[in-house]
């Protein structure tokens, strides 16, 4: 499959974006929004794209021209405040999937956070955060695309394990960035995962397997 990832300079992107090179089992097209991001892409021979979230949509859709499928990995960061929160987590998102539906590429994996759907479970401290994310993953299954909505717990740096738990409630959880990407690229063109969405955590299964038991 030709991928699209959105987000491919963050931390999950980045570890993406590895994976798929070293796997060889897809293509992927990293957009970037700095020229010099852009630049480091294709001196690495990555395939690059300019494009930015906060952009209009019909520059999204012909920059993932051609793509099977979009891979959303993209956050405003810890250290931005709720403009940037909204602008690009929610309306950034909702952007890209107008996009994915205008340009024909009908599959689209977006990265959530665990309990976004769930409004009992929101941290206190980063309810603007949830409230983006929740509602761009409700745009998302109300779109016409064959989705899956990835949410991770707790983000580690740590080197990952390949074992993990996925369910559509586990309360709490953490993981690492390593195995979230594992499992986002097994997830997209594997049917079990279509039109679902389900948090994820470190746990006992190995991906395939929990994949298997959605």
């Amino acid at each position: 499959m030709k991928l699209f990832l959105i987000g491919a300079n963050g931390q999950i992107g980045n570890q993406v974006l590895e994976q798929i090179k070293a796997n060889e089992k897809h293509s992927v097209k990293a957009m970037v929004r700095k020229q010099e991001q852009l630049e480091k892409y294709q001196d690495a021979g990555v395939d690059a794209v300019l494009a930015d979230l906060e952009g209009s949509v019909a520059d999204l859709a012909k920059a993932m021209e051609g793509s099977d499928a979009v891979i959303f990995t993209a956050g405003s960061g810890g250290n931005t405040g709720d403009d940037k929160t909204l602008l690009i987590d929610l309306d950034g998102a909702v952007k890209a999937i107008e996009a994915a539906e205008q340009s024909g590429v009908n599959r689209f994996v977006m990265v959530s956070a665990m309990q976004a759907h769930n409004r009992e479970n929101w941290h206190k401290d980063l309810r603007t955060y949830y409230v983006a994310k929740h509602y761009a993953d409700r745009m998302l299954q109300n779109s016409k695309l064959t989705y899956s909505i990835v949410r991770p717990g707790l983000l580690l740096n740590e080197q990952g394990t390949g074992k993990v738990s996925i369910a559509e409630n586990l309360g709490q959880g953490s993981i690492p960035r390593e195995d979230v990407a594992k499992l986002v690229i097994t997830a997209v063109d594997n049917e079990k995962t279509y039109y679902r969405s389900f948090d994820l955590a470190s746990g006992e299964q190995s991906i395939e397997q929990a994949i298997e038991s959605l």
